[in-house]
């Protein structure tokens, strides 16, 4: 190396304080306003996910590829649940809270927020769903079953339906794996 060449290095990388408590949590944020809050949040050093989905839309004179949030008015963000970090994502403009108990929010697991990301970046085929809890009440929407009620509970893994009869406190289980169900 002759005098005068000067060897880049990649600079150390700057501890983010709090990094290994760091969770995502999900944001409210006014309709339409998911990309301005999200690049904010990014100026300000935090991280953010916010998933888009492109359609075309089409016009009377044209068509056109947007891109639109996957979850209208939320947008992900990793922080620390600190006072000091709550207050700098509520003052940004558009932000309606932290999705949780008294605005401290409920963070959300890692492999939740990997999924979405693997299942939009290699574009396969989905379709939204009614979001059904453990333990919710649901009703079974054709084949054989259409029409019954239960409870949606899983058991190693499968889904399962609980029909009860509550005057002789009796249950079955049936899987329902395949089946398509509601909330009811």
């Amino acid at each position: 190396m002759s005098s005068g060449e000067q060897v880049w290095q990649m600079p150390s990388p700057v501890p983010v304080k709090g990094a290994a408590q760091s969770k995502w949590y999900a944001l409210q944020t006014r309709a339409r306003h998911e990309k301005v809050v999200s690049e904010r949040l990014r100026e300000q050093g935090l991280t953010t996910f916010l998933p888009l989905i492109a359609e075309v839309h089409r016009w009377s004179d044209r068509r056109m590829k947007v891109e639109l949030p996957l979850f209208s008015c939320y947008v992900f963000v990793r922080m620390v649940p600190e006072n000091e970090e709550r207050l700098r994502v509520y003052r940004v403009n558009g932000v309606f809270g932290i999705v949780g108990v008294r605005g401290e929010g409920i963070p959300i697991p890692d492999e939740q927020i990997q999924a979405v990301r693997t299942l939009i970046s290699e574009q396969l085929p989905w379709s939204f769903h009614p979001f059904l809890k453990i333990g919710q009440r649901v009703r079974i929407r054709g084949g054989s079953m259409d029409g019954v009620e239960g409870v949606l509970v899983a058991r190693n893994g499968d889904r399962t339906l609980v029909i009860s009869i509550d005057a002789i406190q009796r249950s079955l289980a049936v899987r329902i794996e395949g089946y398509d169900v509601e909330a009811v």
